[in-house]
């Protein structure tokens, strides 16, 4: 007969006004010992929770296990690879809507409306999730952007599918982040490198296989089931989550108390401060590689006003101190910011790859979009592989810091063999360079997560990683931007990524395949100064041994 020790959703209910000092007692009680070599700046016990979190004291904490835990886990995990599915799969799809819409002037839109959306409202469902039961709260997340999916496959027009794809991005916004908080919960935060492993390989599957699944259903049936797809997947993920209760480490305020909850607990003037900064930011990038030009007034002016608005954010968030949306305290530590650096260059070099490989294979070496996916099963597999082994293999050691260094050497030896592409290269040689490359990705995109888990209370977690997700966002607007200008295809041909061979010369064709290829390269000369990137901060992370400690070493 299985154990089951999941408990009640909100079953203990204290007043929002709950004293800072029983948040900081219990919030301790969580908080793994610091390690020797790490300064007490960067140990939660030195710097308390962050945030006016209440914790569960921890005899009195029910965690999941056997069957519901694997639903559970697959239930978010399932969720989580739907939004980062979402994210990749409509680039095969993109020339097919322009078509179907006449609307190419619109083509930078399909993207950076989700991105902007979803990046605006980040870092406040870290409040969120502090505050409101975390299945709920990740459910109608989810209900929201699966809500924005149905919209994007019904769309008549242009504008609508640009507004649905905003209406998804709100709704996406939330899901990593609940995926992270949920799982968090479910079982003691020794065991959680394994689960987070597991969890992460199987997901960003999501963001690699997107290209290839668009491919297929936009070649073989319509790019409307490249959003139809979101719903039948994601019914079965929520009767999963509606049917199992989640546990909640965190004591919430009451859901009668909800308004006021809202008004005191979530920043709402810091989030009306980011939010502009963020959209102002992310269109002088969308403005900037297109329509305007870096030079435009209008995109210095975004440029300008994004980095002032930023500025009077950061003194309000300094004013308020624990109740702010991002606090300053959290984002101190050094765990915490080198974990986002790592994580921004781990995203960036990963985005290359995911867009740039497709149009190597299908502009270089002719192949068709299903089969420019299919090339990039050797990523796939070695990511699985590596983020399984490496989660497994953390939670048995105990240490995360040297996966995050292999994944900082491999990104560098694997994006600068990818960087040698020609039209020449032969198969095997391309399957190793992208075998290395996903070992990198499977080896280190769990660490930051794993890293900011034991440098915060589990209070604090829901915060933390929802600065850890807008980071991971903030990176593909920027080097997906950064990456446009380097490849210069509008310097090559007009004609198109892949269209060009029936309007080139077979004369000229050698030589504009070679400069395609060259532009490929470049991008992943970004990617390996990337691995570089990851590599230094890497060691910034801490050597802090995440297994349970033996009852005679706490004593010690």
């Amino acid at each position: 007969m299985e154990k089951s020790e999941s408990s009640q959703d909100n079953a203990v209910e204290v007043p929002i006004s709950s004293p800072v000092s029983s948040s900081h007692s219990l919030s301790k009680e969580l908080t793994p010992d610091p390690s020797p070599q790490e300064s007490t700046m960067d140990s939660p016990d030195a710097s308390e929770s962050a945030t006016d979190t209440i914790m569960i004291p921890e005899e009195e904490r029910k965690y999941l296990t056997g069957m519901k835990l694997y639903l559970v886990t697959g239930a978010v995990t399932l969720v989580s690879f739907l939004m980062l599915l979402d994210l990749s799969i409509i680039v095969t799809a993109i020339p097919r809507i322009t078509d179907h819409f006449n609307s190419l002037a619109d083509v930078g839109w399909y993207g950076s409306s989700y991105q902007i959306a979803s990046a605006c409202l980040q870092p406040l469902t870290g409040k969120v999730y502090s505050n409101f039961n975390s299945k709920w709260t990740f459910l109608g997340f989810f209900f929201v952007f699966e809500l924005g999916s149905l919209l994007c496959g019904i769309a008549n027009s242009s504008k609508m599918l640009i507004i649905a794809r905003a209406v998804a991005g709100m709704g996406g916004s939330g899901l990593m982040n609940g995926c992270l908080t949920i799982i968090a919960s479910l079982v003691p935060l020794h065991k959680s490198p394994g689960l987070i492993g597991m969890v992460m390989g199987f997901c960003q599957l999501g963001m690699v296989g997107g290209p290839l699944i668009g491919g297929v259903l936009t070649e073989k049936v319509s790019w409307r089931w490249c959003f139809y797809i979101n719903l039948p997947v994601g019914a079965v993920a929520t009767i999963l989550l509606l049917c199992i209760e989640v546990p909640d480490q965190i004591v919430k305020p009451p859901v009668k108390n909800a308004a006021t909850t809202i008004m005191r607990e979530l920043d709402l003037i810091g989030f009306a401060l980011f939010s502009p900064a963020a959209i102002q930011l992310l269109l002088a990038l969308e403005y900037g590689a297109g329509t305007y030009g870096w030079k435009s007034a209008t995109v210095i002016g975004l440029f300008c006003g994004a980095g002032g608005t930023f500025i009077i954010f950061l003194l309000w968030e300094y004013r308020i101190g624990n109740k702010a949306m991002i606090p300053l305290q959290m984002v101190a530590k050094r765990k915490v910011w080198t974990s986002c650096l790592v994580i921004i260059a781990m995203y960036g070099a990963g985005l290359a790859a995911s867009y740039y490989l497709p149009i190597y294979f299908q502009a270089v070496k002719d192949d068709s979009p299903i089969m420019s996916g299919v090339s990039l099963l050797p990523t796939i597999v070695m990511q699985i592989i590596f983020a399984v082994m490496s989660g497994t293999l953390i939670g048995r050691l105990g240490y995360y810091t040297p996966w995050a260094i292999f994944a900082g050497v491999t990104n560098c030896v694997g994006a600068g063999l990818l960087s040698t592409l020609a039209p020449e290269t032969s198969t095997a040689k391309w399957i190793g360079y992208e075998m290395i490359f996903g070992a990198s990705r499977g080896a280190g995109f769990q660490t930051p997560i794993i890293a900011i888990q034991h440098a915060v209370p589990q209070g604090d977690v829901s915060v933390a990683m929802a600065l850890l997700i807008f980071s991971q966002t903030l990176s593909g607007a920027v080097f997906l931007t950064i990456a446009n200008v380097i490849f210069d295809a509008a310097a090559i041909l007009a004609a198109g990524a892949t269209t060009f061979r029936s309007v080139v010369s077979k004369e000229d064709l050698p030589g504009v395949l070679k400069a395609y290829a060259k532009s490929c390269d470049y991008v992943f000369y970004m990617a390996t100064g990337l691995g570089v990137v990851i590599f230094a901060f890497a060691f910034g992370m801490g050597w802090t041994d995440v297994r349970k400690k033996k009852p005679s070493e706490e004593k010690a």
